[in-house]
């Protein structure tokens, strides 16, 4: 019983791999068009229709709030986590318990969070001109294009 078990396995995994094989084969060769799916990936592959102002305009309070929240982090004093103070107190820790490993990592965290603040900046002044745009362009809806 066991041997015509095994047997009759194994003649259908060799039907299941036939079967694969034949699906599988390339579409020239059976003389059939393209998949469908191609189709699709062609139609997503043009790009987007627009430049997204609408989400955008309805965003810029939110982005606002979180920039400037941001900004006041990163420039409050020692006592406040996040600041550049409180990291450069966390390096001056580091150094005085001989932790070196440890003060390089918060320097190259000080070092990112140095930079991170003049574009930070940046942004903020690009995000007043992007709402002045939405207030004057009825907040990017296409009617106002028109």
């Amino acid at each position: 019983m066991r041997g015509r078990r095994t047997t009759m396995t194994a003649a259908l995994a060799a039907l299941a791999l036939a079967g694969s094989v034949a699906a599988g084969a390339p579409s020239y060769a059976a003389g059939t068009t393209a998949p469908a799916a191609t189709a699709t990936a062609t139609a997503h592959a043009k790009g987007p229709k627009g430049d997204g102002a609408k989400a955008l305009c309805r965003r810029v309070p939110k982005l606002e709030k979180r920039i400037e929240k941001r900004i006041t982090r990163m420039e409050a004093g020692a006592g406040t986590r996040g600041s550049i103070t409180y990291l450069e107190q966390r390096i001056a820790n580091a150094k005085k318990a001989d932790h070196q490993a440890i003060a390089t990592f918060l320097g190259d965290r000080l070092t990112t969070r140095k930079t991170l603040l003049p574009l930070l900046k940046q942004k903020q002044t690009d995000l007043k001109a992007v709402a002045a745009w939405c207030g004057t362009h009825h907040n990017g809806t296409s009617a106002a294009a028109s």
